[in-house]
């Protein structure tokens, strides 16, 4: 449960501060990706980011095999990390936990 109110109490603030940047932004959301892709430095940052998105919905599809869900109740999370890395498994963590918490009694 800890958990799970962690990743709320992220997940609140960081998507609104993320829908008031894009709301607020001068470029889309590719011309601002395809900027940063054309520099190393922060190529090299971007990488990283999609490396640990990679790596968070490989945890995502093992937790959701574990609890014997199926591929279209992990879709919207899987599609939200493409497109905003930490909004995915965050949200995966506030609704769903991870399987080996035990239920609330």
């Amino acid at each position: 449960m800890t958990l799970r109110l962690l990743a709320l109490t992220l997940l609140v603030p960081f998507a609104a501060y993320t829908g008031w940047t894009l709301l607020n932004a001068e470029q889309s959301l590719v011309a601002f990706g395809l900027e940063l892709m054309a520099r190393p430095d922060t190529a090299q940052v971007v990488i990283d980011l999609y490396l640990m998105a990679g790596l968070g919905c490989c945890w995502m599809v093992s937790d959701n095999c574990r609890r014997r869900g199926t591929w279209i109740s992990l879709l919207p999370y899987l599609l939200l990390t493409a497109m905003f890395v930490s909004l995915g498994p965050l949200l995966y963590l506030a609704i769903r936990g991870v399987s080996s918490e035990r239920p609330a009694e």
